[in-house]
């Protein structure tokens, strides 16, 4: 392989000729192996996208030469439409508050503009990643920035997930509407409740979680760009601050606006913590939603056998015709990954010290993993579990008839330990309710009927009536 040199302030290096990443990305390459995962790509498309607003900003204002400024834009624009390949390779865990990705995106973005221009990979007489890339800012204005600007996109992504999941769910709310089932408390009998009261449940949860998570983009739009190293916008013109703002906004389409304290903006990470509670509040009902689903899709001879789930894949290598639910399965897990990653934010924004949090990377790569894979969750669980489902209609009767649920109806009646006594003995001869009520003689046939039956319980061909 043939190299080229380039050098800082540390010494030389031999960069692979054809690389567009430069010295720096090389350094971090190498101090920071420890994850084997990239940045996530969605940071790097913002971070990019603000090194194309700095430039015409630059522009615009007249503070770069004019044929430098454009070839960056046009290397941005290249790489927003077709990113290069193995050219963004620094580790997702660095060291620097993301110094090394910022540098990384500087380089690629020089080298290209270089060839743009005619020249040399590593000529950087040409345009230089910190003098003309990096011009007017720092890490610590850009890397906050992209971060907004990335995880505003995903969120307005979730938030559109998570509304047609919503939607779903009270579709089957009306489809299941008129089945009665055996509703449960900590796992034990308690009242008859329609299966479509249920979803109606689950959708009035997932809604809460789409405002939400709606919701806090607003507290996101706020940017630090132009504050440079610790917000006080040191070698950034004041033309140039609020211009890259008002570029920005029309970049990305956000309502975004310049921080009022942009010192606090680089210091504080508390938005990300709050953002991350909330994609922690959606896993907890997801991880309900789903485990009440596999509990009543149990079985199918074994279980509750309530819902039947479409069969996705073989369960088992040893054992034939098994299928599990792989789909709840999958967002459970999902749900446990975005609580996990909410502590890790939770930890990583406490630790900022003065006017820099030096973890940010943590927190990018934990939120803007959390916003994916909740994201790409709650599309399959709606699509491939939701939509499909449906419900055993019989089982949910025979559970009903068989419980001693029905004896609630009884308190206003006979009183509570008359219906206590009718209760324990039904569970004792294994009849039901109104058949201990006929037998007994305590209520005639005709007022059993009268109280039971806006629970369906005379319904005829139902086994035990």
């Amino acid at each position: 392989m043939n190299y080229r040199k380039e050098e800082d302030s540390l010494g030389k290096k031999e960069i692979p000729i054809n690389a567009y990443y430069g010295i720096h990305t090389i350094r971090a390459y190498e101090n920071f192996s420890i994850s084997h995962r990239p940045v996530n790509q969605h940071l790097i498309l913002a971070v990019i996208t603000v090194k194309k607003a700095a430039a015409l900003a630059h522009l615009q204002n007249g503070e770069i030469d004019e044929k430098v400024g454009q070839a960056i834009v046009d290397a941005c624009d290249e790489l927003l439409q077709t990113p290069l390949e193995k050219a963004f390779i620094t580790d997702a865990l660095q060291g620097g508050a993301g110094t090394s990705t910022n540098m990384n995106v500087n380089e690629v973005i020089a080298n290209r503009s270089i060839e743009i221009l005619g020249g040399t990979k590593g000529d950087y007489t040409l345009v230089h990643p910190i003098q003309d890339v990096n011009r007017s800012q720092s890490t610590n204005d850009v890397y906050p920035t992209a971060l907004r600007i990335a995880s505003i996109k995903q969120i307005r992504r979730l938030s559109q997930a998570l509304a047609d999941l919503q939607d779903v769910l009270q579709r089957k709310e009306q489809e299941f509407a008129d089945i009665i089932k055996l509703g449960r408390t900590q796992l034990m009998d308690a009242l008859p409740i329609m299966v479509g009261q249920e979803f109606g449940a689950y959708a009035q949860a997932i809604a809460r979680d789409r405002w939400r998570i709606y919701k806090v983009e607003e507290r996101l739009r706020q940017i630090n760009i132009g504050g440079t190293a610790i917000g006080t916008g040191m070698n950034a013109s004041r033309k140039y601050i609020y211009r890259v703002t008002e570029i920005l906004r029309e970049l990305t389409g956000f309502g975004l606006a310049r921080a009022e304290f942009p010192i606090d903006i680089t210091q504080n990470n508390d938005v990300f913590v709050e953002a991350s509670g909330l994609l922690k509040a959606a896993a907890v009902n997801l991880i309900k939603i789903a485990n009440d689903i596999r509990l009543m899709a149990s079985g199918p001879k074994g279980g509750l056998g309530e819902i039947k789930l479409q069969p996705m894949q073989a369960g088992s290598s040893i054992m034939p015709g098994k299928v599990n639910p792989v789909i709840p399965e999958m967002i459970v897990q999902a749900g446990i990954k975005v609580i996990a990653n909410d502590q890790a934010i939770t930890l990583a924004a406490q630790y900022g010290s003065f006017e820099l949090n030096a973890f940010t990377p943590l927190i990018a790569d934990a939120l803007l993993e959390s916003l994916t894979i909740l994201v790409n969750g709650v599309e399959a669980f709606k699509e491939k579990c939701i939509q499909t489902l449906q419900v055993n209609t019989e089982q949910c009767q025979h559970y009903l008839l068989e419980s001693t649920a029905l004896a609630t109806a009884l308190v206003h009646h006979i009183g509570y330990d008359k219906a206590a006594k009718i209760a324990l003995k039904a569970l004792q001869t294994n009849k039901t309710v109104r058949t201990i009520l006929i037998e007994d003689k305590i209520l005639s046939e005709k007022k059993a009927d009268n109280i039971l039956n806006p629970y369906q319980v005379t319904k005829p061909g139902i086994p035990g009536v």
